[in-house]
């Protein structure tokens, strides 16, 4: 996960002493931003307290969403693991709505109000409060299902408002040239603490039932029983005290804008009005509409990819948590690494350029992976298929699928930091909260049709490859939109230099 990007230094760490972390993007280049808005020049300290919270946010959605409590969810709390699917799926649905019907409006009152951060803090409670409900969710606890569900669905809400706030700082700390390094940096570093955290937690907490050993072959700490999955339910609540520990920075050393002293309910009428106008701007702003909708298109496939990856690594090459989890972290490396190499191509040759490379290596890579099953890779090439007692990725076509894998991972971190920093060109300065707003309700307001899509065909056809070549449409799509996004490579339509 860490490494320098060709040709730059290394980048000093928080405390002062040098080391790796996030190289390329030397904090003396980012500092200096705060201008726009009248604040003083931003220095290092400022800059690594805001590229923190993607450190402190991320190993919610690594540990939580993905790779550690979902799992455990549906195979040891629900009575099923398709009804944990299903369950989990409704409460994914749940969360989402939410966030694409507030989001908007949210922004668009805190525009009015002016400063962040006390937004910032008001979604931190829920995120926290929910992920320390998950360490209930017990499965010989009554209402386990109910706690696991509910904390899961407030503690996303309070991840996703939080974000929204968070992005909406960016063009406060750092001149336009180097928001993609910003942006960039951020990915990246969040993909570290969702390594560092994922490893901490199935190498010393997450035990298995039937070994009573850790991925790293210790005994669990703190006498976390391995036969109640205790270790597993723990992620929540770690999830918790790590944002907590590292959310800090950004509320104690990063500027804000002044807070507005004008009445709540007055700022969410004006706030409403003004999310009004926003979506007549938007119909008649061809740039941030055709974005919007790529970005619509495009993330809902990335929702796809990320739900079914490890179902469908299960089911072609019968792949255990011990195998889905290592690819966790392989893929945790390379979007890593294609953050940091993608912040810095953001800046040279601007962020539509990147998403859509990282669309054509998606699409390239998407239909890399359903051409690998058991005994076959790319499709029509026989090979030996995984046997019993074989080394871990023993078989040609583990070793394609990772390959494949890998280079998908590295192409996935870029997307979504590009994406934010194309916002930051085409929506107007003084309306930025309220559309990325409008940004994350584009990101989630359609967020069930990939994964829907994927499980109807995959029914249909009686095929897990070729449902997920629903997902490959989904991003040839964007890809489309996004080549027909004007404004890139120049100066956008708010004046702006690409």
């Amino acid at each position: 996960m860490t490494g320098t990007r060709p040709g730059e230094g290394e980048l000093p760490s928080p405390a002062g002493t040098q080391g790796p972390i996030a190289a390329g993007v030397g904090v003396e280049q980012l500092a200096g931003g705060g201008a726009a808005l009248g604040l003083a020049p931003v220095g290092r300290k400022a800059i690594w307290s805001w590229l923190f919270f993607d450190w402190a946010a991320q190993p919610f959605f690594t540990l939580v969403t993905t790779f550690v409590f979902a799992p455990y969810f549906a195979s040891a709390v629900a009575a099923t693991p398709a009804e944990g699917q299903a369950l989990w799926g409704y409460a994914t649905a749940a969360a989402g709505l939410c966030i694409a019907v507030l989001a908007p409006v949210l922004g668009a009152i805190a525009d009015r109000t002016g400063a962040r951060k006390p937004w910032i803090a008001a979604f931190s409670v829920p995120l926290v409060l929910g992920s320390l409900v998950l360490g209930l969710a017990s499965p010989d606890t009554p209402h386990a299902v109910a706690f696991a569900l509910a904390g899961f669905a407030v503690a996303t809400l309070g991840a996703e408002f939080a974000t929204v706030f968070t992005n909406a700082m960016m063009p406060d700390l750092v001149p336009r040239q180097k928001l993609g390094r910003l942006s960039g940096s951020g990915w990246a570093l969040g993909y570290v603490g969702g390594l560092v955290s994922l490893v901490l937690v199935l190498g010393f907490m997450a035990a298995s039932p039937d070994t009573g050993r850790t991925l790293l072959g210790f005994d669990p700490l703190f006498g976390l029983d391995p036969a109640t999955r205790a270790g597993d339910r723990a992620s929540g609540p770690f999830a918790a005290l790590w944002y907590v520990a590292f959310v800090l920075p950004l509320f104690l050393f990063v500027p804000d804008v002044p807070h507005r002293p004008v009445r709540l309910l007055d700022a969410a009428r004006a706030g409403l009005g003004d999310l009004r106008a926003t979506l007549r701007e938007v119909r008649s702003n061809r740039t941030v509409a055709v974005f919007l909708a790529a970005n619509m298109i495009y993330k809902d496939g990335l929702v796809a990819l990320f739900a079914f990856g490890g179902i469908y690594a299960a089911g072609v090459l019968g792949w255990s948590s011990i195998e889905i989890g290592t690819f966790g972290i392989l893929l945790t490396v390379t979007g890593t690494l294609g953050a940091f190499i993608g912040g810095r191509l953001d800046d040279r040759i601007g962020p539509q350029r990147v998403i859509a490379g990282a669309l054509v290596v998606l699409i390239a890579c998407g239909l890399g992976l359903v051409s690998v099953d058991a005994d076959t890779v790319f499709f029509v090439v026989e090979v030996a298929p995984p046997q019993p007692g074989d080394a871990l990725f023993g078989s040609v076509s583990e070793q394609v699928f990772l390959a494949f894998g890998a280079i998908l991972g590295a192409a996935a971190g870029p997307l979504q930091a590009a994406s934010r920093t194309l916002l930051v060109d085409v929506a107007p300065p003084a309306s930025l909260t309220r559309y990325f707003g409008l940004f994350a309700l584009s990101g989630k307001v359609t967020s069930f049709m990939a994964p829907a899509l994927v499980g109807i065909v995959t029914a249909l056809t009686a095929s897990q490859a070729a449902g997920m070549t629903v997902i490959v449409v989904f991003f040839c799509a964007g890809l489309v939109l996004v080549s027909r996004i004007g404004g890139s490579g120049g100066a956008n339509e708010n004046g702006r230099e690409q």
